[in-house]
């Protein structure tokens, strides 16, 4: 029997046992869309039945997801059991060969999971979810695109992370006189500014231990967007597209413009690899500052100093486009996609149930999810900073996943990097494309 009783928009709710108590939010109340749960609770009843998730959400990212199951329970009288895993990749594929995989996986990256469903791991999601992502989500196409394997839907995004962003300070911007770029022109136009000014406009470190490099594959693949189609950009993460073409060399040259530039970059070029990628965005603070913009993704306020407030101390703009090349504005990123091992009701029902804006809310109100849903509440999120976050989001043309993390491990996480340090350090673009492609060869 369900613990709530769903009665239209007005739902209220006669919460029982420790089900209620892992609801953050009394059903109801607030400027949730408790009408879309209310419609999707009138239609499931699985009572008895028990759904098993497995994802890379641990600590508090598992006791927000369970706040948002609590909800697909209350609703539908199913017991869902969530583990959360650091090793998950390796945890899911190991459960996949022993025929003891979860009911659905949360995957980190579309390449394990198209790697599952071409193994016969997974089954595709339900007839119509894809017509629905192309209709809901900002950049419909690229969602659907992305889980996707062999043109048939398997991976649903749920929880997105933003990389196109450019962190500076408001207070240092606004004393120099400086304007939030709209355009990539007007970006390298700023730059310039600054350094006429006797300033130096960027700060970049590529500094992570036996990761080291990393940070620049970021940069090449926004740059790659914003000089290319984004069918080029897919054929060239696939390498059906080779690395050295020379529209991949124009954009790691396009990444040369900034981190070559001596007078551009703090410490100089020569800096840029041996600075750690946690400590480059440290003279944004400085006074006077040390630079005055940072391009990184939206964790980076981590490493920021303590007590720094994101939206006063320190804030961000969408790193743009080129005005003249029509690409509109594309967006990279990362995130989670949910995938089905079985086909049945209640893997059925939960992919129906991240369909509701309510699954969305849930999360959003609390902290640290973005999403490209765009008929949630945005003045839902917990502050103002994640809500101008997804708006970058819910802007986009275009959306891509981070590239580096689609390539084979040698490449993405390996040749790749060693080649941006290469390239930094004085190698041409030619030279270290040809090298990164010479490395993909030995491994088809």
């Amino acid at each position: 029997m369900k613990t709530a009783l769903y009665a239209g928009a007005a739902t209220v709710a006669l919460t029982l046992g420790a089900q209620a108590q892992d609801m953050p939010f009394a059903i109801g109340e607030g400027d949730f869309n408790w009408d879309s749960l209310s419609a999707f609770a009138d239609k499931w009843d699985l009572a008895g039945e028990t759904l098993t998730i497995t994802g890379p959400w641990t600590g508090a990212d598992k006791d927000l997801v369970d706040s948002v199951i609590a909800y697909f329970e209350d609703a539908t009288g199913a017991a869902v059991q969530y583990s959360g895993s650091d090793s998950f990749e390796s945890d899911f594929v190991i459960a996949a060969q022993a025929n003891s995989a979860p009911d659905i996986g949360v995957f980190p990256q579309p390449g394990l999971m198209a790697d599952m469903a071409r193994a016969g791991n997974l089954v595709a999601m339900p007839d119509g979810t894809a017509d629905w992502v192309r209709e809901n989500y900002a950049a419909g196409q690229s969602w659907v695109d992305l889980g996707s394997v062999d043109d048939e839907l398997y991976g649903f995004f749920y929880k997105v992370d933003v990389k196109s962003l450019v962190w500076y300070v408001p207070e240092a911007f606004e004393e120099a006189g400086y304007e939030i770029p709209e355009t990539l022109e007007d970006l390298k136009a700023l730059s310039q500014q600054i350094v006429d000014d006797g300033e130096t406009p960027w700060c970049i470190g590529l500094g992570s231990g036996a990761a080291t490099g990393w940070p620049a594959t970021d940069w090449i693949e926004d740059m790659m967007l914003r000089t290319q189609s984004p069918e080029d950009y897919d054929a060239w993460v696939s390498n059906e597209m080779a690395f050295d073409d020379p529209k991949v060399v124009a954009a790691i040259e396009e990444f040369g413009e900034f981190v070559r530039n001596e007078e551009w970059v703090d410490g100089g070029s020569s800096a840029v690899a041996s600075t750690d990628f946690r400590e480059s965005p440290l003279p944004l603070f400085d006074f006077p500052p040390g630079c005055y913009m940072h391009k990184q993704a939206s964790f980076i306020p981590t490493f920021f100093p303590a007590g720094t407030e994101v939206g006063r101390d320190v804030d961000f703009f969408y790193f743009p486009a080129y005005e003249g090349e029509d690409l509109g504005k594309p967006v990279l990123g990362a995130g989670t996609l949910l995938a089905r091992t079985v086909d049945n009701d209640a893997t059925t029902a939960f992919v129906e149930f991240v369909q509701t804006e309510l699954a969305h809310e849930i999360w959003m109100a609390q902290s640290g999810f973005l999403t490209p849903f765009k008929s949630v509440n945005t003045e839902l999120f917990a502050n103002d900073t994640q809500r101008a976050l997804n708006d970058v989001l819910l802007d986009a043309t275009t959306f891509r996943f981070d590239g580096s993390d689609l390539m084979p491990g040698e490449i993405g996480s390996g040749a790749f990097w060693t080649g941006m340090v290469d390239y930094v350090s004085g190698a041409s673009a030619e030279d270290v494309a040809g090298d990164i492609q010479d490395r993909w060869n030995t491994i088809k």
